[in-house]
């Protein structure tokens, strides 16, 4: 099969294009044909080996890639199961979330891990949905309720969008934060307000909302923590902070300072899961949230795929077609 290799660490221009042999599933996993996989920032960050502290991590390996194959999020066909899986079989159309291998022509993970394709969406926006997991859990965790007043920074790139429609979903008023040329996008998406950072600063006006998801990280912490109100959450999710630790140096001075401060400061690492997807196919299928494809990409230009989601100027997501 055809597959994007990864045997270093570095740019994506490192990234090749090779026959490799199709993986056997095990006794409770699935060989699911690949049809799209999404390109993401964290696909950038496992490639590059940046920030290095995530070579110590599953995603990583020293002294270089554990995994050959790179890409998560998919949608396919099951062409195989394992002897334990009953809950599917050959020829359903399914998407999940896999810890690494969907830049590739099949692949195989765990049953746990899939759901049914949503029945309103292409192979190739399918693919882009578990990405809303990260949004979802965010929220959950922040605590998110209705009538609450959020804040998304950063609300026009991948996770950005999910987060403004769940967060409607939910019952939330949702402030988002963008530039000029997605402001219609993000409006459009359920927003009931959009700042333009390019001609106003969202820091400015006090103390005025619950929840800040902040998935830039391009402001000062005590700069962020000053727009919540008095009880009010601040959740990070964004993987800048430098080439060592990334954000960790962020998350470690946030918590600390959450000890002192009635506003409160929370953290998460997003786990893939059938649930979630589940819920995510629900919500898609009543209307209530859809993926924005901003461009989709042959499997063989995932090295220019991935380039330009390392800009960080997303619009939407940007999916492999494999």
């Amino acid at each position: 099969m055809q597959a994007i290799v990864h045997r270093t660490y570095g740019p994506p221009d490192l990234l090749t294009l090779e026959e490799i042999e199709r993986p056997v599933p095990g006794d409770d996993e699935v060989l699911v044909r690949v049809h799209a996989a999404a390109a993401s920032v964290a696909d950038v960050h496992i490639i590059t080996g940046t920030p290095y502290l995530i070579r110590l991590s599953p995603f990583g390996g020293l002294p270089g890639p554990r995994h050959r194959v790179p890409g998560a999020a998919m949608a396919g066909t099951v062409e195989a199961v394992g002897a334990k899986v009953t809950s599917l079989r050959p020829g359903d159309e399914v998407f999940g979330q896999a810890t690494t291998g969907a830049f590739a022509e099949y692949l195989v993970m765990p049953a746990k891990l899939l759901a049914p394709r949503p029945t309103n969406l292409s192979f190739e926006e399918a693919a882009l949905v578990p990405w809303g997991a990260t949004a979802l859990q965010g929220l959950r965790v922040a605590g998110l309720k209705a009538g609450q007043r959020l804040l998304v920074n950063g609300a026009s790139g991948g996770v950005g969008t999910w987060t403004v429609q769940i967060a409607k979903s939910m019952g939330a008023h949702v402030t988002a934060v963008c530039s000029t040329r997605n402001v219609e996008l993000v409006r459009s998406l359920g927003a009931d307000e959009v700042i333009d950072y390019t001609k106003d600063d969202f820091l400015q006006g006090g103390p005025r909302f619950e929840v800040m998801m902040d998935l830039v990280g391009n402001h000062p912490l005590s700069a962020c923590r000053s727009v919540l109100t008095q009880t009010g959450t601040y959740l990070p999710c964004s993987g800048g902070g430098g080439d060592w630790v990334g954000p960790m140096f962020r998350i470690l001075m946030g918590l600390f300072s959450s000890l002192f401060s009635t506003r409160k400061f929370k953290t998460f690492v997003m786990t893939p899961n059938q649930e979630d997807l589940l819920f995510l196919k629900g919500l898609v299928e009543s209307g209530q949230a859809t993926p924005i494809v901003e461009r989709a990409w042959p499997l063989r230009e995932a090295a220019q795929a991935l380039h330009h989601v390392a800009q960080g100027h997303s619009r939407g997501q940007t999916v492999l077609k494999v």
